[in-house]
């Protein structure tokens, strides 16, 4: 059993916890997730790892409520015990950025960028964000990202916050105005990072994503998150769930993701999500 110490709202569907793990917060490596399963008998939900705090042996996790399992684990509060929280699991992210680094971040996608951007800060290299929601109040970790990068750009589809557009118009226009960068890391709806992908690749800006497919087991072995990279097949609770944007067959991955569609409809809370 794993204990929730504490349990913040950071948006109307954005949650964020910290919990009990020594185990997973000694080994964690930005980039990395945890299983969750909410309730003895509930179904296994894939958390990225937001942070770690290795002396107190807790991890902090943020999740939307979108479905039966998060609003299980969103009747939880401070004080009650998660039954399982297993890894970490996948692989760390691989770093190619020496000088600097763009990082884009659409909805809760903030979650997981938030620690690779903060590590690659440590190692030097100077740090620009994008920050993309649909409105105003899904705008997620904007002070966390704040407290170190270099500048932190909001944009929101409704125009509540920042400018008005997609993370792609500020993308266009910082390459525009002669940015350079080492590496973009997109992380978010997958019709976004192909989106950025589209920008990038014919002017060869080295562009990595996080594929947050559906996961059930976190092992590989059940296959539902399969998707093709570079041609072959790659599990991305494995292999991931980084991967070279460049690579990735975006086309077949929104196709299999439209498989679970109608399921995804059927288990739904009702209200906005990004």
């Amino acid at each position: 059993m794993y204990k929730i110490l504490k349990k913040q709202k950071k948006s109307e569907l954005v949650e964020q916890i910290q919990v009990e793990a020594p185990f997973v917060a000694a080994r964690c490596r930005p980039g990395q997730f945890v299983i969750v399963i909410p309730r003895q008998d509930g179904e296994r939900v894939p958390l990225t790892i937001v942070d770690a705090d290795r002396e107190m042996g807790s991890i902090t996790l943020i999740y939307q409520i979108v479905g039966r399992s998060t609003q299980e684990l969103a009747r939880l509060e401070a004080g009650d015990f998660i039954p399982e929280v297993a890894g970490p699991m996948g692989q760390p992210a691989v770093f190619h950025a020496k000088e600097r680094v763009l990082g884009i971040a659409g909805g809760v996608g903030a979650a997981p960028l938030y620690p690779q951007l903060r590590e690659l800060k440590k190692r030097g290299v100077k740090v620009d964000v994008i920050i993309g929601a649909r409105s105003k109040e899904l705008i997620l970790l904007e002070q966390d990202f704040a407290e170190f990068a270099d500048h932190v750009y909001l944009v929101t589809n409704d125009g509540s916050a920042g400018r008005t557009g997609f993370v792609t118009d500020v993308l266009k226009e910082l390459l525009r105005q002669g940015e350079n960068y080492d590496e973009v890391i997109a992380i978010g709806p997958v019709v976004m990072m192909r989106a950025v992908v589209e920008v990038t690749k014919p002017i060869g800006l080295r562009t990595a994503v996080s594929l947050n497919p559906i996961m059930i087991d976190g092992t590989g072995m059940c296959g539902c998150c399969r998707v093709k990279v570079g041609g072959q097949t790659k599990f991305s609770c494995v292999d991931g769930p980084d991967f070279d944007g460049f690579l990735v067959e975006f086309d077949e991955l929104m196709q299999r993701q439209g498989f679970f569609k109608e399921e995804e409809h059927k288990c739904r809370l009702e209200g906005k999500t990004w």
